[in-house]
């Protein structure tokens, strides 16, 4: 009789039975029908639930596979600033800028800023370090032709941030000295 399972005075008559059956007492063979039916209704609603539930953790699933082969795509582009592409680079004009300058903290301030705007592109490029000495020890001289400019530019920028102001800095020299930088920006492609 599955077709009377749906039927609610059914089950108003299961339990009518049960309890005014034939014998007008509990009866323990009304109870084991009534326990049947509903047994077999709590496995009818447990497998569609199960059934929805599998839908569910494969669609999910697939969301998030799709999700993440979005995330490494965003992630592994390069990001490339629109200026950059120009011929001008706002960081290098600012450099440039501030290398015109007549006193010697701006000279100062070029070199440091040209030097942070080496240590960006190199991280961006992948290479690892805590600065930019221990990124340029990563680089083969193959990579970078203008590795040993880069070092020459470092080197004096290690020096203006050791000594300070006794590191006596004269226009020609803070010219040389972003010139280096310049050339390996320009052999990265980045002005």
């Amino acid at each position: 009789m599955p077709g009377n399972q749906t039927n609610v005075e059914y089950w108003f008559r299961l339990i009518y039975e049960w309890f005014y059956g034939q014998n007008a007492t509990l009866s323990f063979e009304g109870f084991k029908a009534l326990m049947a039916h509903i047994w077999l209704w709590i496995i009818a609603i447990g497998y569609t639930l199960s059934i929805i539930g599998i839908f569910f953790i494969v669609y999910c699933t697939i969301r998030l596979f799709e999700l993440r082969k979005r995330e490494e795509e965003y992630y592994s582009t390069l990001i490339v600033l629109p200026d950059a592409t120009s011929g001008t680079h706002p960081r290098w004009a600012h450099i440039e800028s501030l290398l015109e300058g007549a006193s010697e903290s701006e000279w100062r301030e070029a070199i440091i800023e040209a030097d942070i705007m080496l240590d960006d592109t190199l991280a961006r490029r992948g290479y690892v370090g805590d600065g930019v000495g221990e990124k340029l020890k990563a680089i083969e001289s193959k990579d970078i032709g203008t590795l040993q400019d880069a070092w020459e530019a470092h080197k004096v920028r290690n020096q203006i941030a050791h000594e300070g102001s006794s590191f006596e800095l004269t226009a020609d020299f803070a010219r040389r000295t972003v010139a280096h930088y310049e050339a390996v920006f320009r052999e990265l492609k980045v002005i």
